[in-house]
């Protein structure tokens, strides 16, 4: 009878501590309304004849505004300055800033803004939204991950772009067997509150 009662007792501290914890890392969490460009990355992996070919835009800001609690409230935006685009030298650099690809002239600018979350369990979400790139508005799905990062947190997740529905990569570029039409976009936003 006494090991019952211990046993039960043992459970409902068990069980009071971790609704404890649980709660102190909801609490914690707060609301994200802050990015914090100098520790996030935007990047994209891009195939050029079955190769993978890694970059990045080393440019960008972004608002937040998401609480764990409620995501479905949820709202944000990327703005990404296309010039800062690192496509993995000078030479590519320049090619992909030209007419044929980003036009940067004429579009300096690529902009995405979510229109909703929602939740995926497990500290997992899925942010949808439109994004703008060469003047062509496309709505784009990306699932993300959530994670404690001090007082702070990352949000990490990234999706699939068609390149050719934004125009991007015309003329001979626009051969999907030499670079594919799928690109691979990777983002990681470190975000904090007030």
């Amino acid at each position: 009878m006494k090991s019952a009662i211990q046993a039960s007792a043992h459970r409902v501290i068990v069980l009071g501590a971790g609704l404890f914890l649980w709660s102190s890392l909801v609490s914690a969490a707060g609301i994200y309304n802050r990015v914090l460009p100098e520790r996030s990355a935007l990047a994209f992996v891009s195939q050029q004849m079955g190769v993978s070919v890694d970059g990045s835009f080393t440019r960008f800001s972004a608002t937040l505004d998401f609480d764990p609690a409620r995501p479905e409230s949820g709202r944000a935006t990327l703005d990404i300055d296309m010039a800062s685009i690192d496509a993995g030298g000078p030479e590519a650099n320049d090619e992909v800033k030209g007419k044929n690809w980003f036009d940067v002239k004429q579009h300096p600018a690529a902009r995405f803004v979510s229109t909703s979350v929602k939740p995926l369990g497990n500290n997992r979400y899925e942010v949808r939204g439109q994004m703008t790139i060469k003047g062509k508005t496309r709505e784009v799905a990306a699932p993300f991950a959530l994670k404690a990062d001090g007082a702070g947190a990352l949000l990490e997740g990234g999706f699939v772009l068609r390149r050719l529905d934004y125009g991007v990569g015309t003329g001979a570029w626009g051969d999907t067997s030499v670079v594919a039409d799928e690109v691979q976009i990777r983002f990681r936003l470190a975000a904090a509150g007030k």
